[in-house]
């Protein structure tokens, strides 16, 4: 399962970008979390790996270069596009240098360029890093008990008192 993590301060903004990555990509393959607030972006992204990140340039607090270069820290994997109506080329240089940005995509976007971008993204994504590990089917976790009884004999045994309670000793 794809994840994206889209941040824009204008609440109409992140709708049209989350309304328009929903009906690319089904949500059986593709997870959208979307934020207002830039500290709460890169707290997420402290607790859950992200593919693409999508996050606009100008916005009150931590700017977009800031976040990207935050979230560039936290999962150099993940591949990194802005968006911004911002006109002056120098801050954008800024933020993909600093942030190693994989596009700009200028306000308003194109839908198509958008969905474009957001496949492009998976695929760099997919060649920069290797593929997260499926999970575990019907009794993977029958195996993963197994291999740990045999590296530590005991271990996935519990012993249990008259009140319910783990015994440790």
């Amino acid at each position: 399962m794809r994840r994206i993590l889209i941040l824009d301060d204008e609440p109409s903004v992140l709708s049209a970008l989350r309304r328009t990555l929903r009906a690319a990509f089904p949500p059986d393959d593709v997870v959208i979390e979307a934020f207002d607030e830039p500290e709460a972006a890169v707290l997420r992204a402290g607790e859950q790996d992200f593919d693409v990140v999508i996050s606009d340039y100008r916005m009150p607090g931590l700017n977009g270069a800031d976040v990207l270069q935050l979230m560039k820290g936290l999962q150099p994997e993940a591949v990194r596009i802005v968006v911004s109506a911002t006109k002056e080329i120098l801050e954008v240089a800024d933020a993909v240098n600093r942030a190693e940005v994989f596009r700009y995509l200028a306000k308003p976007w194109q839908q198509e360029e958008l969905v474009a971008t957001v496949r492009e993204a998976f695929a760099r994504r997919d060649r920069r890093a290797p593929p997260r590990p499926a999970p575990a089917a019907a009794g993977g976790h029958d195996d993963v008990l197994r291999r740990l009884e045999q590296d530590e004999p005991g271990i996935t045994r519990v012993d249990w008192d008259e009140d319910g309670n783990i015994r440790l000793f």
